[in-house]
């Protein structure tokens, strides 16, 4: 059998988010445009709203903002006529609805979903910086809040719509975040696949009740290595819920197949942390 898991493939129960996203490839170049002399990160900074009132701290304290109480420090509308199309999205990571403003932060937030963040903030603070032109200010998209503690910062923008301009405040952004150890980076896009994946497989993120058994029989039918989905789905005694708590465990990492193909039922399953030599 073909290792599923070859060079070039995404495993779903062990990717992380770099593997999935197209970052945009231009910041060392507009970092160039940045003023970082004369201790810029106590210059540089950053505006948060804490209990309906902003707060403002530079950009070398950043590491000690208690990220958690902050609000974002823009409001989202609905208008309309409006170009964008914003909403509000369920994470099932954070038990809650998250802000987004455009279709592709709402992809970005579905890939965060199934990262299993803690925490997810929208437009988190308002950073002023310093370039060759003069001052210049930038919202951020997200500020994500990971397992094991760390940050992300991220900015979403289709590749053909990133200006001058914008490239040196995802400059700026990318130093500020680096400043306090945090990570950042500028989506422009996604792997082929990867988001009718997670799409399909986030029709059952949440939580569900197996009184049939199927979960287990699902396990243990892929407990020896990969198998297609389809002859996984019929190792339960109603294949066709069996189907639904399938793409459950696909959801939960618990099984693994290859995101950057399409799901269906000539695809290869195998249990959460397989490798070939097991």
């Amino acid at each position: 059998m073909v290792n599923p898991k070859a060079e070039g493939q995404v495993s779903s129960d062990t990717c992380v988010l770099d593997e999935l996203m197209s970052p945009y490839g231009g910041l060392n170049e507009a970092r160039r445009r940045l003023v970082m002399r004369d201790n810029w990160a106590s210059r540089w900074t950053a505006a948060w709203q804490m209990n309906g009132s902003e707060v403002v701290w530079p950009v070398r304290d950043l590491g000690s903002v208690p990220v958690l109480s902050s609000t974002p420090v823009r409001g989202f509308t609905w208008r309309t006529k409006q170009q964008h199309r914003p909403g509000l999205e369920f994470l099932v990571s954070t038990g809650r609805k998250h802000g987004f403003e455009s279709l592709e932060e709402r992809a970005a937030l579905l890939a965060l979903d199934f990262m299993t963040v803690i925490e997810v903030l929208p437009q988190p603070f308002a950073l002023t910086f310093e370039h060759v032109d003069g001052h210049a200010s930038h919202i951020p998209d997200f500020l994500a809040v990971l397992g094991d503690g760390g940050h992300w910062l991220l900015d979403i923008r289709p590749a053909g719509l990133v200006g001058v301009l914008d490239a040196v405040k995802f400059a700026a952004s990318r130093e500020a975040a680096a400043a306090c150890g945090w990570r950042y980076s500028v989506i422009t896009g996604w792997r082929p696949h990867v988001l009718s994946g997670l799409d399909a497989l986030s029709a059952q993120r949440r939580p569900m009740t197996d009184q049939l058994g199927c979960q287990p029989a699902l396990l243990e039918a892929a407990a020896d290595g990969p198998v297609t989905f389809g002859e996984l789905v019929q190792a339960t005694r109603f294949p066709a819920v069996g189907r639904t708590h399938a793409v459950h465990l696909l959801w939960h990492r618990r099984l693994g197949f290859d995101l950057g193909r399409p799901l269906d039922d000539s695809s290869l399953v195998w249990p959460a942390g397989w490798t070939e030599l097991r």
